[in-house]
């Protein structure tokens, strides 16, 4: 048996959007969950450059705490639809909270990353996590001899 092979561009498109989804989700959910990491540990240049944010400082903390979390669940495909929708809005508080006070657009008020982390995390909720995630993984377990269905001998007379 042959794999079917694309015929044209449109078709070749929508063979690659599986595996384009999959990866779009790994990789923005592997950049949230470093930033999460760099303000709670110091890790990769720490915070703002170095440091870490005071435990529990509102909303820094809990904005790291959300980055990590909300980043790693995104990265394995666990619960991605919830964690993607918590971690754009958390994104949207950022901006407009933090960035947009100091200027009208994010190219004027450094609030690009948090734009697109927003816009991104929200495109990963409504489109799902794509085929290769964890929670697919779990919902593919084979069936076992406790859930399987009992079949009963027929008896002949």
């Amino acid at each position: 048996m042959t794999a079917h092979r694309p015929t044209g561009p449109r078709q070749a498109v929508d063979t690659a959007r599986p595996v384009v989804l999959t990866a779009f989700r790994i990789v923005v959910g592997l950049l949230f969950a470093c930033h999460g990491a760099a303000s709670l540990f110091g890790v990769l240049g720490g915070a703002k450059g170095g440091g870490t944010v005071p435990l529990g400082q509102w909303p820094g903390w809990w904005a790291a705490l959300i980055q990590l979390v909300g980043g790693a669940l995104v990265l394995l495909g666990a619960g991605t639809r919830v964690a993607a929708l918590l971690c754009s809005g958390s994104m949207a508080y950022a901006y407009f909270t933090v960035h947009q006070q100091h200027a009208l657009l994010p190219l004027q008020n450094g609030g690009e990353p948090s734009v697109m982390f927003c816009w991104a995390f929200l495109a990963i909720a409504a489109l799902g996590s794509g085929p290769y995630a964890l929670d697919r993984l779990l919902a593919r377990r084979p069936v076992t001899a406790a859930n399987e269905p009992s079949i009963q001998p027929s008896s002949t007379a």
